[in-house]
């Protein structure tokens, strides 16, 4: 089993290097007793980074990060010296490639504040996300009206302006279940999600996610809106990009 480290606090989301143990070595990956590196899942892709096993001087480049079970098995590539090193019970330290994980942080926290902002005008909810390099695809249920892009730009001009606080709550199961968000019911969680990991942006939303955020909607930046694409049965893709290509307004 592997403790997901960067879900308890929005701190932890910010973890660059950590200290863990090896406990399984599948083929290609090591398992790890706890990790801060973000597995792919809900339309974030994971972290990259590095493992580097103290003393033996060679990093092992992470290429991908996946659940496998309870577990987390981080796709490794390196010298066979290096990955010889990494035996079961051998302490690592791992190093994230913040720059990623800083963009997929400010892409997931504006994707929730675009797809509230959608929900609070137009009634609409998001039924998928995805978050790619600099960019961010939301999918709607149905279309949006016309002139509804200049409205969403103005949105997002007013999130990094404001500077709204981005918060993590937790709930229990069966108190999710009698009152969930009318914006979130659209999404189904999973049986065994309990207590529910909430993502609340101060006076915007509230929402179940298992992700990475930004504090607050100040370091997200300003976005790009792209024209709205049509989608299959009457339904829409909204597109953003970071502005600057992606370069961030944090001081790292």
């Amino acid at each position: 089993m592997t403790e997901l480290s960067y879900l308890p606090s929005m701190d932890a989301a910010y973890t660059r290097r950590f200290r863990a143990r090896v406990v399984a070595r599948p083929p290609g990956a090591v398992v790890l007793d706890r990790t801060f590196f973000y597995p792919a899942g809900g339309g974030q892709p994971s972290d990259l980074g590095t493992l580097l096993v103290p003393g033996a001087g060679t990093a092992i480049e992470v290429v991908d990060v996946v659940r496998q079970g309870s577990g987390v098995a981080h796709r490794i590539r390196g010298p066979a010296s290096g990955l010889a090193a990494l035996g079961v019970g051998t302490e690592v330290e791992g190093a994230i490639d913040w720059a990623r994980r800083f963009r997929h942080m400010r892409l997931h926290t504006s994707q929730h504040y675009l797809s509230a902002r959608i929900f609070e005008r137009y009634g609409i909810r998001t039924r998928r996300a995805s978050l790619r390099g600099i960019a961010a695809n939301i999918d709607l249920e149905r279309a949006l009206p016309e002139g509804a892009l200049n409205e969403l730009r103005e949105d997002a001009d007013r999130m990094a302006r404001e500077a709204r606080e981005v918060r993590i709550r937790e709930v229990p199961r069966a108190v999710w279940d009698q009152h969930p968000t009318a914006r979130s019911a659209l999404v189904p969680l999973a049986p065994d999600v309990d207590p529910v990991r909430l993502i609340e942006i101060d006076g915007v939303d509230l929402c179940p996610c298992g992700g990475t955020h930004v504090r607050s909607t100040a370091e997200v930046g300003a976005v790009e809106l792209r024209p709205v694409g049509g989608r299959a049965a009457g339904s829409a893709r909204v597109s953003y990009v970071l502005a600057n290509g992606g370069a961030s307004i944090r001081r790292e």
